[in-house]
């Protein structure tokens, strides 16, 4: 997959940016060309070699069709998760790392209502807080919104999710 100046793309571990630059570097004596990143909602800018752009998971932004799935697995029922906090811990980490919209949209809404429920350990508490921003990075260019616009449009998803979940309980 080719990548422009100035496409909205999502670096998977860090969550959705814009392609700032593409150019050719000399590192540890090759030279390769690079996609230099810059992850907006972290103010981080990463750099991909163009090469392994793929293997790394980077993508373009999901489209409007994709958002409404999206919004469905985010209103859908949770899913079996492990008992086990440590199992459950790497198993919602395991879904992040694939790269895979639905996976950590998925995570999110699962964590959601195991908080709402239950509660969330300190580990689970930050897993949800990273994955909750790395989605919300993808709805505000997806959904053309500004950083807090798409966060706010994510909590009050999940909220109306989780009570949801509750009253049918």
């Amino acid at each position: 997959m080719e990548f422009e100046l100035g496409d909205n793309v999502v670096y998977p571990h860090h969550g959705a940016g814009q392609v700032l630059k593409k150019e050719k570097r000399v590192m540890f004596g090759e030279e390769r060309e690079y996609l230099t990143i810059k992850i907006l909602h972290n103010d981080m800018t990463v750099m991909v070699p163009c090469e392994n752009a793929g293997k790394a998971g980077l993508r373009r932004v999901i489209d409007e069709e994709t958002v409404q799935k999206v919004l469905g697995v985010l209103s859908d029922k949770v899913s079996e998760m492990p008992k086990n906090w440590n199992r459950r811990f790497k198993h919602n980490r395991d879904k992040i790392k694939t790269g895979d919209i639905y996976e950590l949209a998925e995570v999110v809404r699962n964590l959601a209502i195991r908080e709402h429920e239950k509660g969330l350990s300190t580990g689970e508490k930050q897993m949800f807080t990273r994955a909750k921003k790395i989605l919300a990075s993808e709805l505000m260019y997806a959904l053309e919104k500004d950083e807090d616009g798409a966060e706010e449009y994510l909590d009050n998803l999940l909220a109306e999710s989780a009570a949801e979940q509750g009253a049918l309980a």
